[in-house]
């Protein structure tokens, strides 16, 4: 149901391009724009190449790479040249577009932030990273939830960033409130090939949810991001995925957020999203509608603990060359702990 990766395009379908962008190593601001260049030539790229394209998505750290870098010169605002240079490439090219940036934080440390703009250039979608990759990456933990938005053709679009989509939870809370089509964007390395495929495959299945996930792709001469461009249908099914690691590789698929709202409507086997809150419905009238899982209270009430929680080892990122924090979390940044982080 790719209909040839969007070449023949349904009357309901969504086409997305996912962009196997080639690792880049920033360092300054002119490296910065000169990425941002680039990423604006590849949005021209993708309508080029597929004229039915409504969505094209760029991986996380297309524009700063993966040094992991807080160097305020290399960061960007949400009204900065960057997201502008995005904005104007999206109304040239008539496209929605999916965007990373590494963001400004004066309150902490920087946010690893996601934008999806129209092909009028308003940003519809921002959202920032819920679980940096601890203990390697010294983003703040997003503040501001999982927005759902209606995106090209009506489709009700979420985006998370990389390691979000190894909590099930992430997925859950997407589809929950009303999507039906998951963007991920990340920048995985090999080492997470597998776990990247099965948790695309099973985020659709156990929530009756197209996911479109794509990784940066190639060498930074460091470091090797794998690409796998994947496109999940609602039922689990891989309807396209990159195996190639071929670099700007655009990875493209036609989906149907049509059959997801029927699925979601008619199937009785496996409603896995619906059947969660009406436990046993077979036997009991609109199934048990209780909340049984500790977890979910405990992390609720803020007591949040693992059975064996002060046995676990890395609870910070030392080991990866960043000082211990000591600021809480929702505390503003002082002086001295920014130039503790620093």
């Amino acid at each position: 149901m790719n209909g040839l990766g969007g070449l023949n395009k349904s009357p309901n379908g969504v086409v997305i391009g996912l962009v196997q962008l080639q690792l880049p190593r920033i360092a300054t601001k002119a490296d910065l724009a000169a990425q941002t260049d680039r990423i604006v030539a590849m949005v021209a790229k993708a309508r080029s190449n597929l004229a039915t394209m409504d969505l094209v998505v760029f991986p996380e750290y297309a524009l700063h790479g993966l040094s992991m870098d807080t160097d305020p010169d290399i960061l960007c605002r949400l009204d900065g040249p960057e997201v502008a240079a995005f904005k104007q490439a999206c109304i040239d090219n008539r496209i929605w577009g999916c965007f990373s940036i590494m963001e400004a934080n004066p309150n902490g440390s920087p946010f690893n932030s996601g934008l999806i703009i129209d092909d009028a250039g308003a940003v519809k979608l921002y959202y920032r990273k819920m679980h940096p990759w601890v203990p390697v990456e010294p983003w703040e933990p997003g503040d501001i939830g999982i927005p759902v938005i209606e995106g090209p053709r009506g489709a009700k679009i979420a985006l998370i960033i990389c390691h979000d989509g190894m909590f099930p939870e992430m997925a859950r809370e997407c589809a929950y409130k009303g999507a039906e089509i998951m963007i991920r964007t990340a920048g995985y390395t090999a080492p997470i090939r597998e776990s990247w495929r099965f948790t695309n495959q099973s985020n659709a299945f156990c929530n009756l949810m197209i996911t479109a996930s794509v990784c940066m792709c190639g060498s930074d001469g460091a470091f090797d991001s794998m690409g796998e461009g994947m496109i999940c249908n609602f039922d689990g099914s891989v309807i396209a995925h990159g195996t190639t690691g071929r670099v700007d590789e655009i990875i493209t698929a036609e989906v149907r957020p049509d059959l997801v709202r029927e699925a979601r409507i008619h199937w009785g086997v496996e409603n896995n999203i619906y059947q969660l809150g009406h436990r046993g419905y077979t036997a009991v009238k609109g199934g048990a509608q209780d909340c049984p899982y500790t977890y979910m209270h405990d992390l609720a009430a803020g007591r949040y603990a693992l059975p064996w929680e002060d046995a676990v080892k890395v609870v910070d990122g030392t080991g990866c060359g960043f000082p211990a924090p000591t600021r809480s979390y929702g505390a503003a940044q002082t002086p001295a702990s920014r130039e503790a982080a620093e």
